[in-house]
């Protein structure tokens, strides 16, 4: 459903501190709601990792009305194909891909309940649309920063697509995972706004 603002009312997932907002995940609407373009904040809880070809066939399955590898409601998918970890590590390196490759997919799955996505670069304006229809919100992580995003993963477990291999389905557990809001409910979307002042110097 669309967002609404709910700016001053309930009690939220999320506070406010030194600029940035913590956010406990799942993402819940109000939460969603208040989220601005260009907040900086710090996600805490799960998130799952998913690529393309993952994407692929979660959409495949929600066509043959089969049941999803996890319950996409209110969740976040962090778009990333981490590598493997060296000894003692949770984690190897794991910076965004270009969420891009995920648009074909991502109306489909937005549509089914999955409310939050961590990349990189901009997204097309279907996915943009869907976002504004289904009160969702896009979050940029920082590239070149892959170690950096690596030490706020505590947990890893593999859920699904395991011969997929690096892009299969993990289920992380974050702690303080720093991201932008690139594209909020509402649909301002910091890519344009980005080209908007440039062009206008």
């Amino acid at each position: 459903m669309p967002c609404t603002s709910s700016r001053g009312t309930g009690v939220l997932n999320r506070v406010v501190s030194a600029g940035v907002v913590e956010i406990e995940l799942p993402l819940r609407d109000e939460v969603i709601a208040r989220l601005e373009m260009g907040e900086m904040c710090h996600l805490s809880g799960v998130i799952y990792t998913a690529r393309d070809a993952a994407h692929k066939r979660m959409v495949e399955a929600l066509e043959l009305q089969e049941a999803l590898p996890f319950d996409v409601q209110g969740e976040v998918v962090y778009y990333v194909g981490p590598t493997p970890p060296k000894p003692g590590a949770v984690i190897g390196s794991a910076g965004p891909t270009t969420s891009g490759r995920m648009d074909v997919y991502t109306p489909r799955i937005l549509e089914a309940g999955l409310k939050g996505m961590i990349g990189k670069a901009g997204r097309s304006r279907p996915v943009v649309d869907a976002i504004v229809k289904y009160g969702c919100v896009y979050f940029a992580a920082v590239g070149g920063t892959a170690a950096l995003l690596s030490r706020s993963i505590k947990k890893v477990e593999m859920i699904a697509y395991e011969d997929l291999g690096t892009e299969a389905i993990r289920k992380l557990w974050v702690e303080r995972f720093p991201a932008v809001v690139a594209i909020d409910c509402h649909g301002n979307n910091i890519f344009e706004e980005g080209f908007k002042e440039y062009a206008a110097e």
